[in-house]
């Protein structure tokens, strides 16, 4: 098996100085290595392509045989690390709780592992037949939340 370890600290020097980081990686036991990175501001193909380079070499494909797949976060990919979250700010989110709410809502702010969400809601307001649309202001911790995603409006 191919040293998780060894491929981090081969990332970690290559994006030392820049906006890029390491979401994760995954290996199965068929030595299949895949590595999901992010950035910032954003990730282009020569970034995934120089990553896959510099891991190749590190390695003897004569003494180790893997699979190597190297990606960057994209859309639609639960975010994982604190600085993902952050990247989102002022974004429209789709929030997965642990009870099954779905709840789409703009990632107002994330501090202490609790995002602030903002979003609109029918309510029942007494007196009214109708429920009345009003703006919710909502804080969640992250240990109440099974996936967050960026969210695409296709309208």
């Amino acid at each position: 098996m191919i040293d998780t370890e060894r491929i981090k600290a081969i990332i970690e020097e290559q994006f030392q100085g820049t906006d890029l980081f390491l979401v994760g990686i995954k290996q199965n036991t068929a030595n299949e290595i895949e590595i999901t990175v992010d950035s910032d501001t954003s990730v282009d193909i020569d970034t995934c392509a120089s990553l896959t380079r510099k891991i190749n070499e590190a390695f003897d494909r004569e003494e180790e045989d893997f699979s190597l797949t190297v990606m960057s976060a994209g859309i639609g990919q639960p975010l994982v690390l604190p600085r993902q979250y952050m990247k989102m700010i002022g974004k429209e989110v789709e929030v997965v709780l642990k009870d099954g709410t779905k709840i789409t809502a703009t990632l107002k702010d994330f501090a202490d592992d609790t995002l602030l969400l903002s979003y609109t809601e029918k309510v029942a307001v007494e007196g009214k037949k109708r429920k009345v649309t009003t703006e919710v202001e909502r804080s969640i911790s992250r240990s109440d939340i099974k996936t967050t995603k960026e969210y695409l409006s296709f309208k």
